[in-house]
């Protein structure tokens, strides 16, 4: 990506109050695409990440979080204590000079800590709020407070995931978290493009919950129209009913490879790579409904050749053949082995005070015109608090010592 294209929101200020995941998946995409976003901190209410997986879990630093560094990476960082006055004014200075705030605390947190949207308007007319919170700021139930998993709950998503034996699966780790980061930076890019036709400002109101509505929208559909209640699938395909459809075990230590086959020319094909041809000329598997009304003695006989076979090879072999086939890959797949990611540039490196030189996962987009950055990891508890203060704020030097002396920052 050549680093002489410009970033989108080059000239665009964020003050960031955000905590966690949801919010700081926000901004880490605002700031990735060039905006100044300087990361709000106190450290008697220190953000988790910062706190927890640290690198070296003996080490007592609070800037040895790889998970807080990819969260917060090319951002800028400020301590601030809002109960002292010095340190709420600046506060209010940020924000004066600043396009966008962005907080995920409970609904009500923040017009508590004295930024209610009537007095973000006072202290700045132009400023975009944008508040993620699991239920919203508005309903029956947005005092509630929420974290990932649970609003993930709520929203019906971990009820549709997992095997149709067993107990909801989940979707990993803070799915919702992310996938609310998301569409919050969606919504403070859209906020930034309704301002600048309209020279409005406005308070986005984001609900983590509904985000997570969005994957239950084909069955909520299925329900209206035939009745139909959600049943767990697992890795097979109802509607359209295809088999084989399924992740089958591969030689190594939990290696799977995922196959579906959505035609007869593929299953011909696919019972040759894998020398199952008496398949191919068996009753109970001859048109795909009859393969899938033996789909559990299909997937077993499938099973039994492919834990033998090298999850790549067998890959490559049946995308050859016009088999839809992928390896499901871990990590160190992505990181080592993918050609596709590295082509992309998809994992730029980075440096960081403590950490050292480190890979970022990147933004899954490429433009013709302007460019991402991967500049560097997270702030140091406070590292910003001189040039923010001084350069932008105007503080001199005897007056930002001052504050540092009456812990005001």
């Amino acid at each position: 990506m050549p680093q002489d294209l410009p970033l989108p929101l080059d000239g665009v200020r964020v003050t960031d109050f955000s905590w966690i995941v949801a919010g700081p998946q926000a901004t880490r995409i605002l700031a990735d695409l060039g905006a100044d976003v300087v990361k709000v901190e106190n450290e008697s209410y220190l953000d988790s990440m910062r706190i927890g997986l640290r690198q070296d879990p003996k080490n007592p630093s609070l800037n040895r979080s790889g998970f807080h560094s990819n969260l917060s990476r090319n951002k800028r960082g400020i301590t601030a204590n809002l109960f002292h006055p010095k340190g709420r004014e600046a506060v209010e200075q940020l924000l004066a000079e600043s396009d966008l705030v962005i907080e995920n605390f409970s609904a009500g947190a923040f017009a508590r800590m004295g930024f209610s949207w009537e007095r973000l308007q006072e202290i700045n007319p132009s400023l975009i709020y944008v508040s993620v919170s699991g239920f919203g700021h508005v309903g029956r139930d947005a005092s509630y407070t929420t974290w990932g998993p649970s609003a993930q709950a709520i929203s019906g998503a971990t009820a549709m995931s997992g095997l149709p034996d067993q107990p909801p699966a989940g979707w990993g780790f803070s799915y919702l978290d992310h996938s609310a980061g998301y569409y919050a930076a969606i919504a403070a890019l859209l906020a930034l493009h309704h301002r600048a036709r309209t020279g409005e400002a406005q308070h986005v109101d984001m609900s983590q919950i509904e985000c997570g509505m969005v994957v239950s929208a084909v069955p909520m559909l299925d329900y209206q129209v035939n009745g139909r209640s959600y049943e767990r699938v697992g890795n097979r395909s109802r509607y359209p009913a295809t088999a084989p459809h399924n992740t089958y075990p591969c030689a190594g230590d939990d290696r799977w490879i995922g196959i579906a086959v959505d035609d007869e020319a593929q299953w011909s094909a696919l019972c040759e790579v894998l020398g199952l041809e008496e398949l191919a000329g068996d009753d109970r598997y001859a048109d795909m409904g009859a393969r899938k009304a033996h789909e559990e003695a299909l997937d077993e006989a499938i099973a039994a050749v492919t834990r033998e076979r090298e999850p790549f090879d067998l890959m490559l072999e049946l995308q050859a053949r016009g088999v839809p086939a992928g390896v499901c890959q871990r990590t160190d797949d992505k990181q080592e082995r993918d050609p596709q990611l590295a082509e992309r540039g998809f994992y730029p490196t980075a440096p960081h005070e403590e950490l050292g030189e480190h890979r970022y996962e990147g933004l899954p987009m490429q433009f013709s015109g302007a460019r991402w950055r991967m500049d560097r990891g997270a702030p140091l508890l406070g590292e910003h608090n001189h040039a923010v203060l001084t350069e932008l704020l105007g503080y001199s030097d005897d007056e930002f010592a001052s504050m540092l002396a009456e812990l005001a920052i």
